[in-house]
């Protein structure tokens, strides 16, 4: 997957035409910001493990870590790099790349968004993470308006790092601007300098993040349908964090 303009909407939903055209919509409203994974068999059934109401706590975590590491790779890759040289073992220099000095932080939105930092520090070792906690109105719509900012802790030089807003699910969009508000107007952190990573992704809260923060990169597993009336993802997969964390109601 390549983050340059335009090249984000070769790969597709490909569950029906119409699910084809409003993906292909919604991905050519914000070309080189929107970024959908390719829309692999392979990712497919991944999605239909997770998806499914009767898939047991160990397969869901186990399944949505897989997608997990496809996510943090795409995201991994828009990541300026520099040259380098090495000395192989055979005395050779080989001419390589490394991550510019900035470097990354990855950013978890509470509680779901920390199930992604296993997976990443996994694939990033030594990186350091931030926490954001969003509570909002059980009463309203979930992470609608009403969202309100509760609790927050950042490595000291937050500000001059690529942040990795780590959020499994963007459904209305709410929780993610308004962390995204404390980042730059509390931390200092750049907008452009934001990549927010989900599994899953509503057009509306898509719509509603990059209508806010059109200069932030998204990159996302799934474009799903809409939302129902509790602003729930469909045909989404359920309550991420419930299911990740193993904290379903009887």
């Amino acid at each position: 997957m390549s983050n340059a303009e335009g090249t984000t909407a070769v790969h597709m939903h490909s569950a029906t035409a119409v699910e084809h055209e409003s993906t292909m919509q919604i991905l050519n409203m914000y070309p080189g910001h929107l970024h959908l994974l390719p829309q692999t068999p392979q990712l497919h059934f991944l999605f239909t493990v997770i998806r499914n109401v009767e898939t047991q706590r160990t397969d869901f975590v186990f399944y949505s870590e897989r997608i997990m590491r496809l996510i943090l790779e795409a995201a991994l890759c828009m990541i300026p790099v520099e040259p380098c040289n090495v000395m192989t073992p055979t005395k050779a220099v080989y001419k390589g790349v490394r991550p510019d000095q900035r470097g990354i932080i990855g950013v978890s939105i509470m509680r779901a968004g920390e199930s992604m930092e296993r997976v990443l520090r996994e694939m990033c070792r030594g990186v350091r993470i931030g926490k954001i906690l969003v509570q909002r109105d059980e009463t309203s719509a979930e992470k609608g308006p009403d969202s309100r900012f509760s609790y927050s802790k950042m490595p000291k030089d937050v500000a001059n790092r690529r942040v990795l807003l780590l959020d499994p699910m963007c459904a209305t969009g709410g929780s993610a601007i308004k962390a995204t508000e404390i980042l730059i107007h509390e931390y200092g952190v750049a907008e452009e300098n934001i990549i927010f990573l989900n599994l899953v992704a509503a057009p509306a809260g898509i719509k509603k993040y990059l209508g806010r923060f059109p200069k932030i990169q998204i990159v996302t597993a799934a474009i799903d349908d809409d939302l129902d009336e509790n602003m729930y993802i469909l045909p989404g997969l359920g309550d991420f964090g419930d299911r990740y964390f193993g904290t379903i109601a009887d």
